[in-house]
């Protein structure tokens, strides 16, 4: 790789991964990153279906106490579906030769493709065993998961992973174990787009178009603008090391492989929302 003409670099914060410690025990910002995120979309989706404005006929599908009851299935699937996804797609090798290091889930290694996959699992259950549609529990989901994936890069940024390519952009950063060269902080970039933009368009087609009344509509945009974000990042965030660039390509990453299907979904999703029956 050619050197590149360094002009200027921002410092990186050396923030402690731990933000409290007692005793032995740690309390983790990547901990705290899912608590808040996990949080925050709990409030958030309460309060999307307790506006009658939001909804067809001025009345929600789901109650304030579905979302309650949903929460603890949603945390299960996030943790769950995480872990198993990062190991099964992108560090199956290294778990396979120190099993146990697939419980150490504070020292980072979660996918959020199969976050989603648990967290869909959940869904689906939860639906079929409270009577609840499933579409409209989706949706509300969907527009509360930015929160979440906000909090979970601004962690990946305090961790120092994930980082990006070399560049010479005049925001570029060291980071530590990442080499002297200054990188692109790939991990804001997803903060932004994956948390604070796709947010912003979710909150315009609930609040402005009345986009819950369309079963599907919410999720599939969601599904959409993750994938297209993920995809458009990866082109300034390095590949995990244990996989690298696929097929010796040297730009085609195993997040842009399982965005792909995202994109389609979210495609089918939007063409396919149809406007909900209004009558309670």
């Amino acid at each position: 790789m050619n050197a590149l003409p360094f002009l200027s670099v921002l410092t990186y914060p050396q923030i402690d991964p731990v933000f409290l410690q007692v005793g032995p025990i740690a309390l983790r910002w990547y901990g705290l990153a899912y608590v808040a995120g996990i949080l925050c979309g709990w409030l958030y989706g309460r309060a999307l279906v307790s506006n009658p404005r939001l909804w067809p006929g001025g009345r929600s599908p789901l109650t304030r106490e579905d979302i309650d009851d949903f929460i603890v299935w949603i945390t299960i699937g996030i943790v769950a579906g995480g872990r198993i996804g990062h190991i099964l797609f992108y560090d199956f090798a290294r778990i396979a030769a120190d099993p146990i290091s697939a419980l150490r889930i504070w020292e980072g290694g979660m996918s959020f493709h199969g976050g989603l996959i648990g967290v869909t699992i959940a869904m689906i259950i939860f639906a079929r065993r409270h009577s609840v549609p499933i579409f409209s529990l989706i949706d509300v989901v969907a527009a509360s998961v930015p929160f979440g994936l906000f909090f979970g890069r601004i962690a990946n940024f305090i961790n120092g992973e994930l980082w990006g390519a070399p560049t010479s952009v005049s925001w570029a950063m060291v980071f530590p174990h990442a080499g002297p060269e200054p990188r692109h902080p790939s991990q804001l970039y997803e903060a932004l787009l994956e948390g604070v933009l796709i947010f912003i368009v979710l909150r315009i087609m609930t609040h402005h178009f009345h986009a819950l009344g369309r079963p599907r509509l919410v999720s599939g945009s969601f599904v959409l603008l993750y994938g297209l974000a993920r995809i458009f990042v990866e082109f300034f965030r390095l590949p995990d090391p244990q996989l690298g660039y696929l097929l010796g390509t040297g730009w085609l990453t195993m997040g842009m492989v399982l965005s792909l299907p995202m994109v389609l979904i979210g495609l089918w999703a939007i063409a396919t929302a149809r406007a909900a029956d209004p009558r309670p």
